[in-house]
């Protein structure tokens, strides 16, 4: 686990007035709910500052400075676009950027209006993201914690979390899951993928798709990293029409739940004896994953 720091209001706000004295007169309040990689404030009311938590997560400043301005002409929906980019300063070590703030409320399963739709707007999304040239792109690595290379990255936690688990869940089911998703071959052709598309980092607007947010773990490699959402938050017919409007093959669709079983297996492991929202959560997605496999 990455070594966070802890950064404050005050001290993002000397960041801005020593690097961006035109700002410095703007108030800096903290985000709620803001996510664990970056510490996120707002910058006045139409700014955002995002100050990576740790230097495993510094590592992908400058690649969305970089990316982000090209794939946003090409993307359906909103998504953050660098406006300016910081140093480090005011006793905070790393990289750090001000985005444009952009409206919306995070996706939950029970706050989606039409799960259909938006499951094919999330699905298009995907498919123009995938459609953007890669050659150049970054691929996997400590940048974004190896999204879009193999699934053997997370065996030996996935293991782990299966052993502690046993007698809690069906562990042989979700065995076979797993191998099933080792073992489908990727063709090896490089994609854009966004690497988390997770229910924080889909906003709706009257409960439909209006931004997607955080690309801190995107790249160019297998995009089945990008269909674990499918079991993280869509409907079972949600998740039928996700698959229909990508005309994703078995294969990938394998990878996909693999990495929706590896991240839930860690979450239903870590968890075992809680029962916020965030644990029930975990195993309604469990089931949800041994469910379709039954």
């Amino acid at each position: 686990m990455p070594q966070r720091i802890t950064v404050s209001a005050e001290q993002a706000g000397r960041l801005v007035a020593e690097q961006f004295p035109q700002w410095a007169a703007l108030p800096v309040t903290a985000v709620e709910n803001a996510g664990w990689d970056n510490w996120t404030f707002h910058l006045g009311d139409d700014m955002l500052l995002r100050l990576p938590s740790a230097e495993e997560y510094a590592l992908a400043v400058e690649k969305e400075h970089r990316w982000l301005p090209e794939l946003a002409p090409s993307l359906p929906l909103p998504i953050p676009v660098p406006l300016a980019k910081g140093g480090p300063g005011a006793g905070y070590p790393f990289a750090w950027s001000v985005y444009r703030w952009i409206d919306g409320t995070p996706a939950t399963f029970e706050s989606v209006v039409d799960p259909i739709r938006f499951a094919e707007d999330l699905a298009d999304f995907v498919a123009a993201l995938q459609s953007i040239d890669a050659s150049e792109g970054p691929q996997p690595g400590k940048h974004n914690w190896f999204r879009g290379a193999t699934l053997w990255t997370y065996e030996a936690q996935a293991h782990s979390a299966l052993d502690e688990l046993r007698g809690h869940i069906d562990d042989a089911l979700a065995r076979e899951i797993w191998t099933q998703a080792l073992e489908a071959q990727w063709d090896g052709v490089d994609v854009w993928f966004h690497g988390d598309l997770a229910p924080g980092n889909l906003l709706l607007t009257d409960g439909q798709l209006s931004a997607v947010i955080d690309f801190g773990t995107c790249g160019v490699g297998d995009p089945g990293c990008d269909l674990a959402i499918a079991w993280t938050l869509l409907s079972a017919a949600g998740r039928d029409a996700f698959r229909k409007r990508l005309a994703v093959d078995d294969a990938t669709w394998s990878r996909g739940r693999g990495w929706a079983l590896w991240k839930t297996l860690v979450s239903c492991a870590n968890s075992l004896d809680e029962d916020d929202a965030e644990a029930v959560n975990a195993r309604r997605v469990l089931a949800e994953i041994l469910t379709e496999q039954r």
